[in-house]
């Protein structure tokens, strides 16, 4: 198996964001299938706590076709959608949200001013290792800032080898990936330097991080 053991990832999730069906197999546990038509949706109900939590400049982290960027803009809150996919920042500008394609590893605009920062979608998964991507975030956000993040329904942390197989059979080659349960996540949180505010569980569970003093 040839992992990719960097934190980029440009194309690995490109079928899904074309609208294949797909699912995300992961190394020594069940494969999941992804919800691909959501992503290129409009922002919806489920996607609520999410946005009402936004109440000042947003970046959102791995944004996609830009559903929720594009959302925040219509309510007038300053967003910028990030991705490292050429499809995602095409897709998110088609819908007049403002993108850039870049890194999140990399340096970012408004470094240490945004007010949030999102990781919708299971992008807390994004490098493989929540701790480093959240001390990253971290670095983002204002003295009062916060982290939005989805989590997954499942308990613990899981980390390793992750592909995405489309439905005409390709696949994205192996990338390394994690992802977090509610139950997990103060404990990964604090090795961050963030603490959880609040949370939600449900169908789609939510945390929202701030930084520890």
């Amino acid at each position: 198996m040839s992992i990719d053991a960097g934190p980029r990832l440009p194309r690995a999730f490109d079928a899904g964001l074309a609208g294949q069906f797909c699912r995300l197999d992961r190394s020594g546990a069940p494969p999941i299938a992804l919800p691909v038509r959501r992503w290129r949706a409009d922002a919806n109900r489920s996607d609520r706590w999410l946005l009402r939590a936004c109440q000042g400049p947003t970046v959102d982290l791995g944004c996609g076709p830009g559903r929720l960027v594009a959302a925040l803009a219509e309510r007038g809150v300053p967003a910028l959608g990030v991705d490292s996919s050429d499809v995602a920042i095409r897709l998110c500008r088609a819908r007049g949200a403002v993108a850039l394609r870049r890194d999140v590893f990399e340096p970012l605009p408004g470094e240490g001013r945004w007010h949030h920062a999102l990781l919708a979608d299971g992008n807390i998964g994004i490098g493989g290792d929540p701790v480093a991507l959240l001390h990253r975030v971290r670095g983002l956000l204002s003295r009062r800032g916060s982290v939005l993040v989805e989590l997954t329904r499942r308990s613990g942390l899981w980390r390793g080898p992750a592909r995405l197989v489309a439905s005409d059979g390709s696949d994205s080659g192996w990338f390394p990936w994690a992802q977090v349960g509610l139950d997990a996540l103060p404990a990964v949180a604090a090795s961050a330097g963030l603490s959880v505010r609040r949370s939600r569980a449900g169908r789609r569970p939510y945390a929202e991080l701030t930084p520890t003093a």
